[in-house]
């Protein structure tokens, strides 16, 4: 390839963004070589899985390289594979899992959990191998968003747990465990032993990520979770309004204080769509879980409207992104999956977990 045209190619990566993580496909350490006698291949590392939405990038690869030698044919070759990710201390992996990724609120009532499984089903849906968990004990939620409400785990040695499937992911809830009636009238040992059992105890199969859907607040599970799971990273998930926002930063030095890293924040509720009109009105205030990600250096993963499909859709069992994935609603869970995904890729892939080597010296 003479070196004029590579350069011109290599400017035009320059300035192709990758939706995702906001860097260059040329930072992105993308490489760009001929394909054939009229064709360009482009290679790029992700280091997360986008199998579906990799043809959005494509179409724009092609709209830049259009007129570069005569309109060629460009084909996006992707390495969607996921690595382990530095956590905090030095914790070890929990087998079969490589990254835990939480969905965590200070506040009850922002929608945490909605977020928690149309994440798990985002990266699915990209081609990832995703579990999630419901550590919300006192209230679990997921068994009804996944629609295995009923449905009991098995138990092959008497001593662990196979994990439920539902929309192909992986999951273990309480709330598969007990009556769906029986109140959770446990006090804090009890609730921590249960969460410590449902992480340690499921068989997870081969996970990239395990989504972890955590009780609100600040409490006994979240300092369990600082001190025995290797957590790979964190979001925050708030509504605009001023008390939300003030609970999310809580649980921001929260997570500051145990070391787990924050990879962004999720403004839910953001606005409220008419259903009749179409008109957008920002009922719990506007802007302000960008505001709290930008004067805190975080990024703004996503931000998701009040719409009544969404409680509607978790409700009879198939979230958005099962029911209409390519909806203006479920690319904006999408886009949050990858985006979360995309900053945790930016972080150490050094396992810190992995044990120290030892040095035996003779006497």
């Amino acid at each position: 390839m003479p070196a004029t045209l590579q350069n011109d190619l290599k400017n035009r990566l320059a300035g192709i963004d990758l939706p995702w993580s906001g860097e260059s496909l040329l930072d992105a350490g993308a490489v760009v070589e001929a394909n054939g006698d009229k064709g360009f291949k482009v290679s790029v590392r992700l280091g997360y899985p986008a199998q579906v939405s990799a043809e959005r990038l494509q179409e724009r690869i092609r709209q830049v390289f259009s007129d570069a030698a005569g309109s060629p044919d460009v084909v996006l070759e992707i390495d969607g594979n996921v690595y382990a990710h530095a956590v905090q201390g030095a914790l070890a992996p929990v087998p079969g899992v490589t990254n835990i990724i939480v969905v965590s609120s200070a506040k009850g009532g922002v929608g945490k959990s909605t977020i928690a499984a149309n994440l798990a089903l985002s990266l699915a849906h990209e081609g990832a191998r995703v579990g999630v968990l419901d550590a919300d004990i006192y209230g679990p939620s997921q068994p009804i968003m996944l629609g295995i409400s009923g449905e009991q785990p098995v138990s092959r040695d008497g001593k662990s747990f196979e994990p439920l499937q539902a929309h192909g992911l992986q999951v273990i809830s309480i709330g598969c465990l007990i009556d769906t009636e029986q109140p959770m009238v446990w006090r804090g040992p009890m609730v921590t032993q249960a969460f410590h059992q449902l992480l340690f105890q499921t068989n997870w199969n081969e996970l990239d990520y395990l989504v972890v859907d955590m009780p609100p607040g600040t409490g006994d599970i979240q300092l369990t979770l600082g001190q025995k799971a290797p957590v790979s990273g964190a979001i925050i998930v708030t509504t605009p309004q001023d008390i939300a926002l003030a609970d999310a930063l809580r649980g921001l030095r929260m997570f500051e204080k145990v070391k787990i890293p924050v990879l962004g924040l999720v403004e839910n509720m953001g606005s409220f769509i008419c259903p009749g009109c179409g008109e957008v009105t920002p009922l719990f205030g506007d802007g302000g879980g960008a505001l709290v990600a930008a004067k805190n250096e975080l990024p703004l993963l996503g931000s998701l409207p009040l719409d009544m499909r969404i409680r509607q859709e978790t409700d009879n069992g198939k979230p958005t992104v099962i029911v209409e994935p390519d909806s203006a609603l479920g690319l904006a869970f999408r886009d949050m999956a990858l985006n979360t995904v995309a900053q945790l890729a930016k972080r150490p892939r050094e396992y810190k977990g992995a044990f120290a080597g030892i040095k035996i010296e003779e006497a």
